[in-house]
């Protein structure tokens, strides 16, 4: 998985980054201090893990992994090559799905690029970019399209079709995120005609330590309810300084300012959500525990696929279990014994904490 933070210079993009990363706090003073994007690969907190480590003997264990990157403020017209431009947008294509770091919070030393506090406005600055970008790239692909269209294949027409349908929908100025949304079919498509609009996105109201102004946070998830994203609360400083405690004081200061879980869990689980991701498990000959996420509805090959493609060209079947049935019983063979293991074929839907080996013709 790999997830871009953006937003305007000075809403906070860096300092969310160290604290996700646990790189070291970092707030950004000036535009375009990020000059290239920074990359962190942050290993995705899961308690399952713990229950396999403990009941499985193994030499390794390897937590799903989530590649961020923190790229460059972004200003008004980088679709038309302003600030880093392209190059900006560039690195956004490369991603799964976007957080949207938003100003909210009052810091008389940091500057805010526009001169004042308004974060729908804010927001807006940066969506017109990413329509714009995109509505360039569509009026390329249609020109395209219209000439394949008047061969007689099917499939042109349909695509053609499709692109008109995004090119009214942006030019309404709506994402093309809800254009998969109401037609799953053609989400794929969308998402690998490289739409920057298309990729899901998460929306991060970076508070005050102590906010005392709700407005702003409500008016950001209204706005991102109406725009095919969701809202999520959180103060970016505070949880970059939590990330340089030890894990005794960060659980003191924590339940001092009760907050019950760290930032990393909160929006982990707030993209696996906007995502629709599942996380399935696999234990290797007492090598390795690995977690594997996938979207929710993947089947047993294709799932075997997400660790070998030739797991999944010579898939014969599954032996699955439930992370809770090795809790339960103690261990591997006793869930075995006790008749909770589970031979599933090809039309099985992998289901969340499934523990799954694979059986394949090499």
């Amino acid at each position: 998985m790999k997830t871009g933070i953006i937003g305007l210079p000075n809403a906070g993009k860096s300092t969310l980054f160290n604290a996700l990363t646990r790189a070291g706090v970092s707030a950004e003073q000036y535009p375009f201090c990020t000059i290239d994007p920074n990359v962190g690969v942050v290993p995705v907190p899961d308690s399952r893990l713990d229950i396999l480590r403990a009941h499985v003997e193994t030499g390794a264990v390897y937590p799903a992994i989530l590649q961020l990157v923190d790229i460059a403020g972004l200003v008004r017209d980088a679709h038309k090559g302003e600030g880093l431009g392209n190059k900006f947008l560039s690195h956004i294509r490369e991603v799964d799905a976007l957080f949207h770091v938003v100003r909210c919070f009052e810091d008389e030393q940091v500057a805010h690029v526009d001169g004042s506090m308004d974060p729908v406005r804010d927001i807006e600055t940066v969506e017109t970019e990413l329509l714009c970008a995109d509505l360039q790239l569509i009026e390329g692909a249609l020109e395209k399209a219209r000439r394949a269209a008047r061969l007689p294949e099917q499939e042109a027409r349909t695509r053609l079709s499709l692109l008109e349908r995004c090119h009214a929908l942006l030019a309404d100025g709506r994402p093309a995120r809800l254009l998969a949304e109401s037609d799953p079919e053609h989400a794929h498509t969308l998402r690998h005609l490289g739409l920057l609009t298309a990729r899901r996105m998460l929306y991060i109201a970076n508070m005050d330590e102590a906010p005392s102004d709700s407005a702003r946070f409500d008016a950001i998830r209204a706005f991102a309810e109406s725009n095919g994203g969701v809202a999520l609360p959180l103060c970016a400083r505070l949880e970059a300084e939590l990330a340089e405690l030890d894990e005794a004081d960060r659980t003191e200061m924590m339940a001092s300012l009760d907050l019950k879980e760290p930032v990393l869990d909160r929006v982990i689980q707030a993209m696996f959500d906007l995502l629709g991701l599942i996380t399935f498990f696999t234990t290797t000959g007492g090598k390795e525990i690995r977690a594997w996420p996938m979207a929710a509805g993947t089947r047993a090959p294709q799932a075997a696929g997400i660790i070998h493609t030739d797991f999944e060209k010579g898939f014969i079947r599954a032996e699955v279990y439930p992370v809770s049935a090795l809790e339960q019983y103690g261990s591997e063979s006793a869930v075995r014994a006790a008749g909770k293991l589970r031979i599933e074929g090809k039309n099985y839907v992998v289901q969340d904490g499934d523990v799954c080996h694979f059986l394949f013709n090499p």
